[in-house]
């Protein structure tokens, strides 16, 4: 179920969606957080299939904040909200906002987006692109419990990085972090099984990949070793090794959704290890709002 509203406000969107639930027939409301999107046109179709797809873990009411720049000076000057509410199978398992801010209503998205967060619930933003320098200081960030941003979505990410690691605040975190956890659990499971001193360690993959970046700086605060960057043509991280006076600990996956351990001592084994989509990204950051303690660790690496 969709509903349109032009030239509105928040108060008559909240009265949509009161009058929606009743028609779908879901006059409670089963939503655990609100998510909120700060997107722009483009990637809003994708953002949106994304945290749908996330909702079906997670029901939510999600907020999807689209600034629309004017064309004109005429327009410029012209301040206008229109949304769109979803309901139902047009919502995944919770409830869609769609929001699109005219005029200068779009430097104060903050005071569209309080009226319509869900009382007593989480708030999570999350920004597929164009993020904010400082996420924590943003007018919409500060409502949140938990910041999302995707180093992956920029010009520069390695940049950017810097960028994240000079304005952490506790409930920041990245996909780019947030990718390496299959690669993360498989490595600890490799040490637990052969475990032996970590002398040297090396992580492989594309240039300029946010997600290597960080594995080698956790690598580097966790085994206190240094950690070698080697670049490949990817995709994205390709093989890690750690040397130990045994022989090489090693996992590769050059292309495709498999990888293969190699421990001393023991038979090569193939294991699952496939590049998640961005719905499974997303997912797993709503499992927990806690401040990510390793990723700040993470992301400034060695004192």
């Amino acid at each position: 179920m969709k509903i349109d509203l032009t030239d509105t406000d928040s108060s008559k969107i909240n009265k949509a969606i009161l009058q929606g639930r009743r028609a779908v027939g879901t006059p409670a409301v089963g939503a655990v957080l609100t998510l909120v999107i700060v997107t722009d046109e483009e990637n809003a179709y994708d953002s949106v299939k994304a945290a749908n797809e996330a909702s079906r873990e997670h029901p939510s009411r999600t907020l999807v904040v689209i600034k629309r720049h004017a064309r004109t000076p005429r327009e410029r000057h012209e301040t206008r909200l229109d949304a769109e509410v979803r309901l139902g199978t047009d919502a995944g398992s919770g409830e869609t906002v769609m929001l699109r801010l005219y005029g200068e209503l779009g430097t104060r998205a903050d005071s569209v987006v309080l009226p319509l967060l869900l009382p007593d619930a989480p708030v999570v933003v999350w920004w597929p692109v164009d993020a904010p320098e400082v996420p924590s200081q943003d007018p919409l960030g500060s409502l949140a419990q938990r910041r999302i941003t995707d180093m992956y979505a920029v010009e520069d990410p390695l940049t950017a990085l810097e960028e994240r690691a000079a304005s952490y605040a506790p409930g920041d975190t990245d996909l780019a972090w947030t990718r390496l956890t299959p690669w993360r659990s498989m490595l600890a499971a490799a040490l637990d099984q052969a475990p032996l001193t970590v002398t040297s360690a090396a992580v492989e993959s594309e240039a300029e990949n946010p997600s290597a970046e960080l594995l080698a700086r956790w690598f580097e605060v966790r085994l206190g070793v240094p950690v070698d960057r080697v670049v490949t043509d990817g995709p994205v991280v390709t093989a890690v090794r750690m040397g130990t006076a045994d022989g090489e600990i090693r996992i590769d996956r050059p292309e495709g959704p498999v990888a293969r351990l190699s421990i001393p001592g023991q038979p090569s084994r193939v294991l699952a290890l496939k590049v998640r989509t961005t719905a499974e990204l997303i997912a797993e950051e709503l499992r927990r709002l806690d401040p990510d303690e390793i990723y700040a660790t993470a992301l400034r690496g060695r004192a």
